[in-house]
């Protein structure tokens, strides 16, 4: 069912779905960027339409609520270990439809990968979508060339703002109700998808191994420096790092953290004994690239990448990614003729 509503309708609804749940949406922090008064679009609950970023593409990706960049999983002493408290309530994410997409991917690891995360899993029940329309292309993105331009389910209900009014795609019976409560009019209504983006890649079949000594990683050993922003503001970066802290000296009392991790960052290979795998940057590179486009794929049947093209807006380096699938494409098209 469709609904439209203004700005002060739309409040209420929410008003009345944060009395069970928690709102978690893009937010426009102003003058929280990167450089002096510069704005920044990343999550934040909220209860206010106003508050909630819908023209912008966001910064940073919906994923820490799933993956927090620092997660307490449990706190143990000498005797016990107990699991961490969390909010019990559910929370509704609103996100664009690449970022839905994203969701798969997380889930494919964290929930179908050899066996099943709990702690991912105790957070990931409890959490809903709403997805944003996309009434134009961003900059960098690329969703349409990886098929996820447009989703087709997997949401409680869709909400664009057309000319300063809200229009709902709503699917749940539950919060229909809510909806048709608060709603200047009911008609249909359709999320809006993009088509077409300025940025286009083509992802190549099968990768052959001469690929992976190409010299066009060459490039990023020298262009890279390796502050990981890449991976931190990618929706399906899943890497992390466990931390033991210790509240006491004898070290038997303390909690244990799963950190945030990226595999574009110095250390991330570092073993026992000294031992370092990938030491270049553009060893590195391959590696996360080659994952994303390939090696994820042999695994789950589809690519890791969404084509939200967040990476290419916070490089500092203004590497682009999606260069980077089309010359491993124009790889493996070369070694195809070649060979």
């Amino acid at each position: 069912m469709g609904y439209v509503l203004s700005r002060d309708s739309f409040t209420r609804v929410l008003k009345k779905i944060g009395q069970s749940r928690r709102i978690y949406a893009p937010v426009n922090k102003v003058g929280e960027g990167r450089f002096t008064d510069v704005d920044v679009v990343r999550y934040d609950f909220v209860t206010e339409a106003p508050e909630i970023e819908l023209d912008k593409k966001s910064d940073y990706a919906f994923k820490e609520i799933l993956t927090p960049l620092s997660q307490t999983l449990f706190f143990f002493t000498e005797d016990e270990v107990k699991e961490a408290d969390m909010d019990e309530r559910e929370v509704i994410i609103f996100l664009r439809s690449c970022d839905l997409h994203a969701v798969k991917r997380l889930d494919a690891i964290y929930l179908e990968n050899k066996f099943v995360d709990p702690f991912y899993k105790r957070i990931r029940d409890k959490v809903r979508f709403a997805l944003i329309g996309c009434g134009r292309s961003y900059e960098d993105c690329f969703c349409v060339s990886m098929g996820t331009n447009r989703a087709d389910g997997g949401y409680l209900f869709s909400v664009d703002m057309i000319g300063g009014k809200y229009y709902f795609d709503v699917k749940d019976d539950e919060l229909a109700a809510i909806f048709a409560s608060e709603a200047e009019s009911e008609q249909a209504v359709e999320a809006r998808y993009v088509t077409e983006n300025e940025v286009k890649v083509t992802i190549p079949g099968n990768v052959p191994v001469s690929v992976y000594k190409d010299p066009l990683w060459e490039e990023y050993t020298v262009r890279c420096i390796n502050c990981g922003r890449c991976n931190f503001v990618c929706p399906t970066c899943t890497c992390f790092t466990m931390q033991d802290i210790f509240y006491t000296d004898n070290g038997r009392v303390g909690e244990r953290r799963r950190v945030g991790a990226s595999c574009m960052v110095d250390g991330y290979t570092n073993v026992a004994g000294g031992g370092q795998y990938r030491r270049t940057n553009g060893e590195r590179m391959r590696f996360k690239v080659l994952h994303k486009i390939h090696d994820f794929r042999k695994r789950f049947g589809f690519d890791m990448c969404v084509g939200c093209g967040r990476c290419d807006m916070v490089c500092p380096e203004y590497i682009s990614y999606a260069n980077i699938i089309n010359k491993v494409n124009d790889a493996v098209e070369g070694g195809a003729v070649n060979g």
